[in-house]
């Protein structure tokens, strides 16, 4: 037989197949082809509808839904089309059944792979809303695509039979070695998070918090808080213990100054001058003679060695006065004088001669004191040394004064006062010069700083503040 006689015989063959089995493979085609135009006005209707939403709600990530799916979606109607077709043919059961789970298997990949590439683009769309994330952007998108595609493997695993009981016990106590590993980066994670969504803190807020740090908010990072506090350092809270603190948050700055306090401190040294007065003449003469930085010494020495006692004590003329020469009447007189009211040394030295002339004018007959009980003039000498501490407005200088040492409030109130001839204290002028409040200024420059301790003068200059920041 040739082979032209075996290809016709072939073909009455086919021929005959196909007369007598042609609704097997027609209605299977129908089906097949009505899946694929239902499909076509399914994904047009629920596009359609689906933008509609989205317009009202504009909500950002549509237009990646619509992208990632489009095509897909037609897929899975060509997929479902293939499993209809399938079941109204005349293939034998065991075909049916190999040929299901294989469209099975091809519609959880599509879908895997639709699912995680939308989680993929949505998770980076949030991300970069986010600052503190972003460093974690590709950390979180690779545990999306292993979550997914694990989820998608299970699928597959159930579909072809597959046991899934030992898979899902491995990964069940993968995850939990890996909570237990990682639960403090998760937790720091977690409130950074917190702390941003929740707008709880923004950065340049200014805050305190219950442990004392404050400072201006530099970042928030998904690991910790970045603090600048008002001595420049930096300080980094981790976010889950910023999360379980008391936090004050203060919000923005207030009213910047047109030039920042520094606040400065000072070292003093004592130094005997080899100057000594036995009675009240050379008690005056040398008065008259001796630099401005003995007269300091005697009158403000004690605002260090007794700065906790009120009312102060006298200054040293008036008790060598009143116990080594016993004239009461004109130690009373000394140390009834009002260092506030004067504002120089100078000045404050022309008092204190005035009323040791006037007594000496009534009272010339002096007594003197025996050797050994002579008044010895000492001179006081200042090391100025700048701090950290920078103030831009009041609430920083507020909580800049609440951690200065005792000899830097000294230095800015009495030696700025005196000593440096400015005639009123340091504070009062930057607020009046710098930030232009005289209201306030005027306050502080009219608090008589004699009447307090030094830590009862640095309260007292906080809530003058405080009431005006409020």
């Amino acid at each position: 037989m040739t082979s032209e006689n075996v290809l016709v015989e072939w073909l009455t063959q086919c021929w005959l197949w196909l007369t007598q089995n042609w609704l097997h493979i027609v209605i299977p085609l129908l089906v097949f082809l009505a899946a694929y135009v239902v499909g076509l006005w399914v994904r047009r209707a629920a596009y359609r509808a689906f933008n509609r939403w989205a317009a009202r709600g504009r909500w950002e990530g549509s237009k990646l839904v619509i992208e990632t799916t489009r095509g897909a979606f037609l897929h899975w109607f060509l997929i479902l089309g293939a499993f209809l077709a399938i079941h109204a043919s005349g293939l034998s059961a065991p075909t049916k059944v190999l040929a299901d789970k294989i469209l099975a298997t091809l519609f959880v990949v599509s879908l895997t792979w639709v699912v995680a590439s939308l989680s993929e683009k949505v998770l980076r769309l949030y991300i970069a809303q986010v600052e503190p994330l972003q460093p974690l952007e590709r950390l979180l998108v690779n545990i999306a695509r292993a979550a997914i595609a694990v989820v998608g493997a299970l699928m597959l695993l159930d579909i072809w039979g597959a046991p899934t009981t030992p898979v899902i016990l491995v990964l069940a106590a993968g995850v939990l070695v890996a909570a237990l590993a990682f639960r403090d980066l998760l937790a720091n994670l977690l409130s950074g998070f917190q702390l941003v969504q929740g707008e709880q803190l923004k950065v340049g807020d200014f805050i305190k918090l219950g442990s004392g740090e404050s400072g201006y908010v530099a970042e928030v990072t998904w690991r910790n808080t970045k603090i600048r506090g008002l001595d420049g350092n930096l300080i980094l809270v981790p976010n889950n213990r910023l999360v379980q603190s008391t936090i004050i948050n203060y919000g923005r700055p207030l009213k910047k100054a047109s030039k920042p306090f520094r606040f400065y401190t000072r070292l003093c040294l004592k130094e005997l001058t080899g100057l000594k007065a036995r009675n009240l003449k050379e008690l005056l003469a040398l008065l008259r003679e001796v630099p401005e930085s003995v007269i300091y010494f005697h009158t403000h020495h004690f605002l260090e060695q007794h700065h906790y006692l009120i009312p102060e004590p006298a200054n040293d003329f008036a008790l060598w006065v009143s116990d080594e020469l016993g004239e009461e009447t004109l130690g009373e007189k000394l140390a009834s004088i009002d260092t506030f009211e004067f504002p120089t040394i100078d000045a404050l030295r022309a008092r204190i001669e005035g009323v040791i002339s006037d007594y000496l004018a009534q009272n010339p007959d002096g007594r003197a004191v025996s050797e050994g009980r002579e008044f010895h003039f000492i001179k006081s000498i200042s090391f100025v040394l700048p701090t950290p501490y920078v103030a831009h407005d009041l609430r920083e200088f507020v909580e800049v004064l609440r951690q200065i040492s005792l000899n830097s409030l000294n230095y800015h109130v009495f030696e700025a006062r005196l000593r440096l001839r400015k005639g009123v204290n340091d504070f009062s002028a930057w607020i009046e010069d710098c930030l232009g409040d005289r209201d306030l200024a005027e306050k502080l420059a009219y608090l008589d700083p004699y009447n307090y301790t030094l830590e009862g003068l640095r309260s007292a200059i906080i809530q003058l503040i405080e009431k005006r920041i409020k």
